[in-house]
């Protein structure tokens, strides 16, 4: 049965179950959304402490690297969908070949599992206006001296896979850093090496598809980052609307190639001279999207269950300029649910806390502005997440 046949069955089904691998704070606020659908959200959680657990989740507690523990987590599912990469993609393919519907289907979510993967597929498919930094695979750290040789220092190393917030992610400056990374033999991870870009803005354009190919996609969004992690964002980006427009058209042509279900962010590096360059994609409800839940007439969590349900897909327009900045665990900061009083007496603040363990240097929620403009969002977003941080 192919995909679009599966889509019309799906669309005349009562909300039913949705099964996601993962227990965070991606599955805790799409688990928010299922309830305003009347769908139960099963998680794959470690234990009852995980965010969506937490939250009210229906859980299944087990592992995504035991195939035992993703078929309980399918069993009676209408759907099975991802909140993070780190699921074997065999065990996708195996339970595709069960009877589980798997959305993204596997083929297309190994992209977001393997980033030099995602650069030779999507060359193939030769998706108009897209560009990538120059790159090749590393198997020794000599193949890293050897393109920076061809290419210049510094240069990017990246696993190809695991490779969020800033893990996996190094510049390396000198054959003796390239050495201290990458053994001899190439170690246990698998790597790629990309130019180092001079980037004029970061930005992601978040879209979602249903299996009948329906396409939206949200207003580009404007991302900052620090030491690889998202630290802030705005909506719109401060881009042309030009170069919005070419953002969107690669975005959504990359997610037709590729036949991606569900919400899918395409991460873009923007030059000095306006060349959009791929980053990376994320097929799952993502960090550059938690500003549309205020901003836009359909969250990306709300979407992302109507696209795997195959169900219509919400509108996307924009309510408001908008700012979200992470709140992140500082040393000494302590857990952030203390100060939430103190956080809301900002005027438009809008708290969303991940119910996680502090620790230094991990997420722990978000805060969302609406307002006239971005910078007046970004500015009075930044004191009420300065203030849960305990700044």
């Amino acid at each position: 049965m192919g995909q679009d046949e599966h889509g019309r069955r799906d669309a005349g089904r009562a909300a039913g179950v949705v099964a996601m691998v993962g227990a965070g704070q991606l599955a805790r606020m799409t688990h928010q959304a299922a309830v305003d659908y009347g769908v139960t959200l099963r998680v794959l959680a470690t234990g009852p402490d995980d965010p969506a657990v937490a939250a009210g989740a229906e859980p299944a507690y087990g592992t995504s690297a035991s195939f035992e523990d993703l078929t309980a987590l399918a069993a009676g599912a209408d759907v099975v969908t991802m909140d993070h990469e780190l699921v074997p993609n065999e065990h996708l393919v195996a339970l595709e070949r069960a009877g589980h519907h798997v959305r993204p289907g596997p083929a297309a979510f190994r992209l977001s599992q393997d980033k030099l993967a995602a650069r030779r597929v999507l060359e193939a498919a030769g998706v108009e206006g897209l560009a990538f930094p120059v790159h090749a695979d590393v198997h020794r750290s000599v193949d890293v001296v050897s393109f920076a040789d061809a290419h210049g220092w510094p240069v990017v190393v990246k696993a190809r896979g695991s490779a969020y917030d800033g893990r996996g992610v190094h510049v390396v400056t000198s054959p003796e850093e390239a050495a201290a990374l990458v053994p001899g033999d190439g170690g246990d991870v698998a790597w790629m090496v990309e130019e180092h870009v001079d980037l004029a803005a970061e930005v992601a354009v978040v879209v979602a598809r249903s299996p009948r190919g329906e396409v939206v996609a949200y207003p580009v969004v404007g991302t900052r980052q620090e030491d690889g992690m998202c630290v802030e964002l705005v909506l719109p980006a401060p881009i042309p609307d030009t170069l919005a427009y070419r953002a969107t058209r690669i975005a959504t042509a990359i997610v037709d190639a590729i036949d991606a279900t569900g919400i899918v962010a395409v991460e873009l590096f923007v030059t000095a001279d306006g060349t959009l360059l791929l980053n990376e994609l994320a097929m799952r409800p993502h960090n550059s999207g938690h500003v549309t839940i205020e901003a836009c007439e359909t969250s990306q969590f709300h979407n992302h269950l109507r696209a795997v349900l195959g169900w219509p897909l919400g509108p996307t327009e924009l309510r408001s300029p908008a700012a979200t900045v992470n709140v992140v665990g500082r040393p000494g900061g302590g857990d952030p649910r203390r100060r939430v009083a103190d956080a809301l007496r900002t005027a438009g603040a809008h708290v969303h806390l991940y119910g996680k363990a502090w620790r230094p240097g991990r997420k722990l929620g978000h805060v969302t502005v609406l307002a006239g403009t971005t910078d007046d969002a970004l500015e009075r977003a930044r004191v009420a997440a300065r203030l849960l941080e305990g700044a």
